[in-house]
């Protein structure tokens, strides 16, 4: 168990000062991302919980942390039920819980820098009539109860050429103000740490595995723009790269400059979805006029150009020799007894960092054994920590941060021999992925209407996983990007040309194993015989899937061709660029079934 009751026992001191009878602990920042530098880990501090998705909620004589599908193994694991109930979102949400835990008089406090409008307008009517009252905090509790909270980064910010971004920040500057002219607005905040990133063409290492600066932005309709940055930060190369219509700003003078412009009864761009609700609130009562749409940098980020595409294309070339060189490792060395996870992901970093223009990876690398393959998140520790065993799968899911591109690929292997479940298993898993590989779909079709499509083959037996089939991904950027995404209950924005997501159906049988094969797509118009503009995927991720864990005879002749000509082409691609070993073990893990 990770919880600390000494960390309850302190948070409860602090919200007594605050006259405070409860405090809501969500997993986020005040740029409201789903991966937080240490400074931000309060739910981490508070519940020993150390997912990436969560929430929870601490009072005077209780306590609750509320998670989805992903992480119900996980959340036992690493929080104490002494001290902390356990519940999935779905089953008992956080609303809910309170209302049956306080009464009425008391007072539940909230950062509203790390919350959105939206979800204080949904707070305020699941309370409506209770009696109890949601107070947006001047200071957050947690913070002063951290003793030993980690400092925010000092990382520098550098920019990032426009031989590997494809475009000048100064277009996207024109761009975005065309954007913000056209919905009437004088300007737009910008909080999204990658939507910064992106507008201003910079990078950083603010945050593990994102290459992203801790930075606000305001964007105007006359093309110019400040950045607000922690000084210490900022290089003369910054500047020099940033240029005359960019002024550069303390991070700290952000709200100043926000209730500024509502003093000057300026129109503002605001989204509900990324902008804190502390921004809101800053302007608003500052007399400014908000105009409410989404975030300009979203989409037009989402949507690669050419340049970025083939960026992406070269980044999971030399990705896919390096991931094929650790899984011939890992088939001449697993069987030896000798690894286990630690040493498999330590020798998977070796193995990547000797390609060109690597800067990081793109996410903590998932290696998992065995039972732990079935926690969908896992992250291996010196505690948790397995051995890879004979006739076990491993599963592993990894990514690196290229100049040109993001990676994020999981491969599934046997160690020894599978059972017949498990290869059962694996190609119904490989059948989905196949399916939506081959999908074409009509212009203007949302990721929600495809993710069916992947989890059929499942279905057919009555099993499912508990997550999404695919996430957007950016361009040595976030290795989860919006508004795309291929999931049960996603977002209905439209699939666009240029988006780039994942591909990664999946199976778990807790306690046992886990099975998933994730590929990056890209989208790309598709011929049509009737005229209709139609879309499909074009494959981004090149190397082998597992033959040993596939049963052939369970793949029809589309299946079966689509399989052998993707090894093809991950032998014509790779072949050529990885080592003699690596060269003949490749030759027989891509060789034709059938």
């Amino acid at each position: 168990m990770a919880t600390n009751p000494k960390h309850l026992e302190a948070l409860r001191v602090e919200l007594k000062k605050q006259n405070l009878d409860g405090f809501i602990v969500p997993l986020t920042d005040e740029h409201m991302s789903e991966y937080v530098g240490d400074y931000a880990q309060r739910l981490h501090w508070v519940t020993g919980f150390a997912g990436s998705a969560g929430n929870g909620v601490v009072l005077t004589d209780k306590a609750a942390i509320f998670i989805d599908g992903r992480y119900t193994i996980q959340v036992v694991a690493e929080v104490d039920d002494t001290y902390i109930e356990r519940h999935h979102f779905e089953e008992y949400p956080l609303f809910k819980w309170l209302k049956d835990n306080t009464a009425k008089g008391q007072r539940i406090g909230y950062d509203a820098e790390l919350a959105t409008v939206s979800w204080e307008q949904l707070a305020a009517a699941a309370f409506e009539g209770t009696g109890v009252t949601l107070v947006a905090v001047d200071s957050n509790p947690i913070d002063a109860a951290w003793a030993d909270q980690p400092a925010a980064s000092l990382e520098a910010v550098y920019g990032h050429p426009e031989e590997y971004t494809g475009k000048s920040a100064e277009d996207k500057r024109t761009e975005i103000a065309a954007s913000i002219s056209e919905q009437g607005a004088d300007a737009a905040v910008i909080t999204m740490l990658d939507s910064v990133a992106w507008a201003f063409n910079v990078r950083s290492k603010d945050v593990l595995n994102t290459p992203v600066p801790h930075a606000f932005a305001i964007m105007d309709a006359n093309e110019q723009a400040t950045l607000f940055v922690d000084e210490r930060k900022v290089t003369s190369e910054l500047r020099m790269f940033l240029g005359n219509k960019v002024r550069l700003e303390p991070r700290t003078a952000f709200y100043t400059e926000l209730a500024k412009l509502g003093a000057e009864g300026k129109s503002i761009l605001v989204d509900a979805a990324s902008n804190n609700a502390l921004v809101y609130k800053t302007l608003r009562d500052a007399g400014a006029k908000l105009v409410e749409g989404q975030d300009p940098c979203i989409l037009p980020k989402a949507r690669k150009n050419e340049v970025e595409i083939q960026g992406s294309r070269d980044a999971h070339i030399r990705d896919g020799a390096a991931i094929s060189e650790f899984l011939c490792w890992i088939e001449a060395e697993a069987p030896k007894g000798e690894l286990d996870e630690l040493s498999a992901a330590a020798k998977l970093w070796e193995i990547r960092q000797k390609r060109e223009i690597l800067k990081d990876r793109s996410f903590d690398t998932i290696s998992a054994a065995g039972p732990n393959g079935a926690l969908c998140h896992y992250r291996v520790s010196e505690e948790t920590n397995l051995p890879l065993e004979m006739d076990s799968i491993f599963l592993c899911d990894s990514g690196g941060q290229y100049l040109d591109g993001t990676t994020d690929i999981t491969r599934t292997v046997i160690v020894g021999t599978p059972t017949d479940e498990m290869k059962d298993r694996f190609t119904r898993v490989l059948r989905g992925h196949i399916a939506l590989s081959m999908t074409r779909f009509p212009k203007g079709t949302p990721g929600m209407a495809l993710d069916s499509i992947a989890r059929r083959p499942l279905w057919e037996i009555g099993l499912d996983y508990d997550h999404g089939t695919g996430h957007g991904v950016g361009s040595f950027l976030a290795v989860h990007e919006g508004p795309q995404r291929i999931a049960k209950f996603g977002t209905m924005v439209p699939l666009e040309e240029g988006m780039i997501l994942s591909n990664e159906p999946g199976y778990y049988k807790e306690g046992e194993y886990g099975i998933r094969i994730e590929n990056l797509v890209t989208v790309r118009p598709a011929e049509s015989a009737e005229g209709r503009d139609m879309f499909e995927f074009e494959n981004l991720t090149w190397a082998p899937i597992d033959h040993n864990l596939i049963d052939a005879s369970k793949l029809n002749e589309t299946e079966l061709a689509w399989l052998n000509t993707y090894h093809a082409t991950v032998y014509e691609k790779l072949g050529p660029i990885v080592d003699s070993v690596t060269n003949a073990w490749l030759k027989q893990a891509t060789a034709a079934l059938g």
